[in-house]
């Protein structure tokens, strides 16, 4: 993956003497903002989880700009703890940025992301891993929080009414698009790139690169100490940002679908509008004071605009895919055959 080291300030992954060894089994990337109270206990949590189980794994901690001291404390956390690996951003980014740039330096078969709050429950990680190790057919993991503690309605109500319009619009059906708490195999981060706020739509995102996705439910605590982040707010965003997603999954590679299919259904009707008024005209009526002419000359110019860009779409794309040698398409690795279906 390409490193965006330009945004960072820090970076223990130079310091950490644990970078240079051997890659662990398990990468935990939790991207952290203003989380300070929350670290000591957060830290020592998944230390918890993980040291007692057979995996060897990593802490990334990604503090997005704090500005309540969050990374100078992971830092010194780091040094009596090999496996802990801080990154400190130069600012506030935002969420899917902090979380790319984990991922980046997540060097585990498997990838787990949790919440820096202490409401998702390190204790769940293990039995995640454990589905992916002994089940070849999924890919991603997907926590589904059944019993939320959330009391705020101003959570759980935008929650609810995200969860069905993503599950809706992308056909990617889950209880709980919100829950940070997810595994990973690493082909499948690394077909990922995240951006703006798409971090809301990873299981979507995952699921176009080929993932197999389960949702299982997880625990999940109240918060305890530190502010939410979330607001009602965030719904408005989100149904901005689905429109995007929408586009992307279903048009990314056929722009020309997209802005020639409604190029087309503006530029038919305005074509018969003009050529019904052409026939009026040559009947001898009088049309340039009709709006229908204007309504017509607007919908055909219109048309045409679209349709022209669905074609600087298509060049587009074409100039991302040759240009870059990005793939069109992933492959899997075949199941091995049944020993009793193998020819002697």
């Amino acid at each position: 993956m390409a490193s965006n080291t330009s945004m960072v300030l820090n970076d223990a992954t130079a310091a950490d003497p644990a970078s240079a060894g051997a890659a662990p089994d398990i990468s935990v990337v939790i991207p952290v903002y203003h989380e300070r109270e929350n670290l000591p206990d957060l830290v020592a949590r998944v230390g918890e989880a993980l040291g007692v189980t057979r995996w060897t794994f990593e802490l990334i901690c990604v503090d997005d700009g704090s500005r309540d001291g969050s990374a100078a404390l992971l830092a010194d956390l780091a040094r009596t703890r090999p496996w802990l690996r801080p990154v400190a951003l130069a600012r506030n980014y935002g969420q899917s940025t902090a979380l790319q740039a984990g991922f980046e330096r997540a060097r585990g078969r498997y990838i787990v992301t949790l919440d820096g709050d202490l409401q998702n429950d390190p204790l769940d990680i293990p039995a995640l891993i454990e589905r992916l190790e002994s089940d070849p057919d999924v890919d991603m993991i997907s926590g589904w929080r059944h019993q939320r503690q959330d009391k705020a309605l101003s959570r759980r109500l935008p929650s609810m009414l995200a969860n069905r319009l993503i599950s809706w619009a992308t056909d990617v059906r889950l209880h709980d698009y919100g829950c940070a708490l997810k595994a990973y195999r690493r082909e499948i981060i690394e077909r990922l790139h995240l951006y703006g706020e798409l971090h809301r739509f990873i299981p979507s995102l995952a699921r176009e690169v080929g993932a197999r996705i389960v949702e299982v439910p997880v625990r999940h605590h109240a918060r305890t100490r530190g502010q939410s982040k979330y607001g009602i707010d965030r719904t408005f965003r989100v149904i901005l940002d689905l429109v995007l997603i929408v586009f992307f999954l279903r048009y990314r590679q056929r722009p020309l679908h997209a802005f020639g299919g409604l190029g087309l259904w503006l530029l038919a009707p305005g074509a018969l509008i003009l050529l019904y008024l052409l026939g009026v005209k040559l009947a001898g009526e009088d049309i340039g004071a009709r709006p229908l002419l204007l309504a017509g000359v607007m919908m055909v110019l219109m048309g045409v605009q679209l349709i022209v860009a669905g074609l600087i779409g298509e060049l587009l794309v074409r100039i991302y895919h040759e240009g870059s040698a990005r793939p069109q398409y992933h492959t899997r690795a075949l199941p091995a055959p049944d020993a009793g279906e193998r020819q002697p």
